[in-house]
């Protein structure tokens, strides 16, 4: 009978546990993802954290009813949602729906003044925000202008201008347009910078070109160094750009292979300026922490940019497959991706857009599009950060604090509830929060404003004492003055 009882107990708390559902642990189990999700603490050690995205499966050519991709290079979505892939080996531009669920057009080849003209390894794409589809036709040497059904427009062509090289080759790699019409091209060997061209394909000059930091040794080795051993050098030449995105206010957003993996990206204003924050870390170049040996050892090797929204932008590494994001501030929110031959994991990741709550990475290597989609962690960490973007802080704070229930040891989410109590004016609070996010200046910030309105609010009653003070110390002086004097008259002093 005890032991009917006791069964009938266990089967009444099994099916209480299925309809309510398991403890918040077992609820919060993490996802299982083929690759390591982490991020990097105050020390710049690799924390584990929840995964923010996990793979939601590959579409590739044959999956959409065309022919495979081969090595396809870039791509991008239009206002309309509609994915434009630089299919570079098959020298067409591919064109699916929004949900890449089939072929929508296929543009290789289209009509100048009656005569036929084809791409040849078509490598870089964008759509403008009036509709145009732009092409870096890479072996033609040139960018097609056509309209979204391919239909010819203009061509942009090898730019020519005394600044620059005699020997210069337009081998365009990346386009994109900004609101101007203003259409910025990345060239392979143009370590100049990004090269500028006016609507009407005019070539303005170079663009945010990066400046190499040459050390003492380097100076010393250079000196002794043969000719030869000189020329295998590129010690004086600016380092290349690789990807290339702009946002809705025109800042150029632009990704370069950083051999010190301290800046991979920057934001470019239209002087050409970089006026991208670094963080806490300083560093926007992806892995912080990094090997010296083996084939994944070294800097994060970035090779394109993607501006989301809310001022967050997110950059792609081609050596390890992982893809970092960042808030305006710089400050890193989540990394995932890796390289591999499991399901979501990439052989050669060259290209990265967002669409709707899915993260796009193009793949040569498979020559496949593979979509990440976002969980409830990363909703979160995107919410709170697109929150306290928009002012909105209160409900930031909220956001946050669901992140640190999945991630309690998130500096992240202490640091953004303490920003958000910071410019509610509540300091004693945000003091707290930096405190357990780690953020001496933050924190520094905040007691100076906290210590300024103790003294404020209290500053009444603290002039009051000093004037107490003061008007005692008299009355004790003259009384002992008085004292004194009464001691000389009775001959005691």
């Amino acid at each position: 009978m005890r032991k009917t009882t006791r069964l009938k107990r266990m089967l009444g708390v099994l099916a209480l546990l299925v309809i309510v559902g398991f403890p918040k642990a077992a609820a919060q189990a993490e996802v299982e993802v083929p690759y390591d999700t982490y991020n990097y603490n105050y020390w710049e050690d690799i924390v584990k954290t929840p995964a923010a995205y996990t793979p939601e499966g590959s579409v590739g050519g044959i999956d959409v009813g065309t022919t495979a991709f081969k090595e396809p290079r870039d791509f991008c979505i239009s206002e309309e949602g509609e994915i434009y892939v630089a299919d570079t080996g098959n020298d067409r531009i591919v064109v699916l729906d929004g949900h890449m669920t089939k072929v929508n057009r296929i543009i290789d080849t289209f009509t100048v003044n009656g005569d036929e003209d084809r791409f040849s390894a078509p490598y870089g794409v964008c759509i403008s925000e009036n509709g145009e589809l732009f092409v870096a036709d890479s072996n033609n040497a040139r960018v097609v202008v056509l309209t979204p059904q391919g239909e010819y427009k203009r061509v942009v062509k090898e730019p020519k201008s005394e600044i620059l090289e005699d020997d210069f080759a337009f081998i365009p790699l990346k386009v994109t347009v900004d609101y101007a019409n203003r259409i910025y091209v990345i060239s392979k060997g143009a370590f100049e910078g990004i090269l500028v061209f006016e609507a009407d394909g005019t070539f303005s000059g170079y663009f945010g070109t990066i400046d190499v930091k040459i050390s003492v040794w380097e100076k010393f080795w250079r000196r002794f160094a043969s000719k030869e051993e000189r020329s295998n050098t590129q010690l004086y030449i600016p380092t290349e750009f690789t990807g290339i995105d702009v946002d809705s206010e025109g800042f150029i957003y632009a990704s370069n292979i950083d051999s010190e993996g301290k800046q991979a990206v920057r934001r470019l204003n239209p002087q050409g300026n970089d006026v991208v924050q670094k963080g806490e870390n300083a560093n926007v170049g992806g892995d912080i922490r990094t090997g010296t040996y083996g084939d994944y050892s070294g800097p994060s090797e970035i090779v394109d940019v993607v501006y989301r929204n809310k001022g967050m932008y997110s950059i792609l590494d081609r050596k390890r497959g992982r893809i970092f994001t960042y808030d305006k501030e710089g400050n890193l929110l989540y990394i995932f991706g890796g390289i591999g031959l499991q399901d979501g994991t990439f052989q050669t990741p060259v290209a990265i857009e967002q669409n709707a709550e899915e993260i796009l990475v193009l793949d040569a290597g498979r020559n496949v599009i593979m979509k990440f989609r976002e969980t409830n962690y990363g909703n979160l960490i995107n919410d709170a950060v697109g929150l306290r973007f928009d002012g909105d802080e209160k409900q930031a704070i909220e956001k946050w604090k669901e992140v640190l229930r999945l991630d309690e040891n998130n500096e992240l989410a202490n640091n953004g509830i303490g920003k958000a109590y910071l410019t509610a004016g509540d300091n004693e609070k945000a003091m707290h929060y930096f405190e357990l996010g780690m953020n001496k200046e933050y924190y520094s910030i905040a007691y100076k404003r906290y210590r300024n309105k103790i003294l404020a609010d209290n500053l009444g009653w603290i002039l009051t004492g000093v004037i107490v003070l003061i008007f005692a110390g008299i009355v004790i002086n003259k009384i002992k003055n008085k004292k004194k004097g009464i001691n000389r008259e009775e001959g005691l002093l």
